[in-house]
């Protein structure tokens, strides 16, 4: 399946339940208040299973949520090949990440797969997993993505 007339956008990182995930519902946000959301598809994976079938980290909605963005309601999955024909931006949030992603990558592929932090005007290029650390960590990486996703608006709009 070739990537879709409209643009789409699938967020990865390891267990599709922190990083990814909000960065999804804070991108789904930007488009509904520009009043494109219907030209978009916008979706987040793991690269791993260890999360499958589990919805959003709490910690991180609770902040979305803070922020007057909706929760995601999200269950995590792993990418798939065809996930790589089906959007147009495939963005990791470290090198496990990335290296993984261009290691599954199949000949053909018509993605592109980058870093969202390579989007980063204060060239923050890594988004730490914010799992295993505290509430701060979920506003650093709210704060990483929000420049990120500013930058790639601009880029794409």
């Amino acid at each position: 399946m070739a990537a879709s007339a409209n643009k789409s956008v699938l967020f990865v990182c390891l267990g599709n339940i922190c990083r990814s995930t909000m960065a999804e519902a804070m991108l789904k946000h930007e488009l509904k208040a520009r009043d494109v959301m219907s030209e978009w598809t916008v979706d987040s994976a793991a690269t791993s299973t260890y999360e499958i079938g589990n919805e959003p980290d709490d910690r991180g909605n609770d902040l979305l949520q803070e922020n007057g963005i909706e929760r995601n309601r999200h269950r995590a999955r792993q990418i798939t090949k065809q996930d790589y024909t089906k959007f147009h931006y495939i963005f990791g949030f470290d090198d496990d990440n990335l290296s993984i992603l261009n290691q599954r990558k199949p000949a053909g592929s018509t993605s592109l797969v980058r870093l969202l932090g390579d989007l980063d005007p204060q060239k923050e290029r890594i988004i730490v997993d914010p799992y295993y650390y505290d509430k701060a960590a979920f506003e650093k990486v709210f704060v990483q993505n929000k420049r990120c996703l500013e930058a790639f608006l601009k880029e794409v709009l």
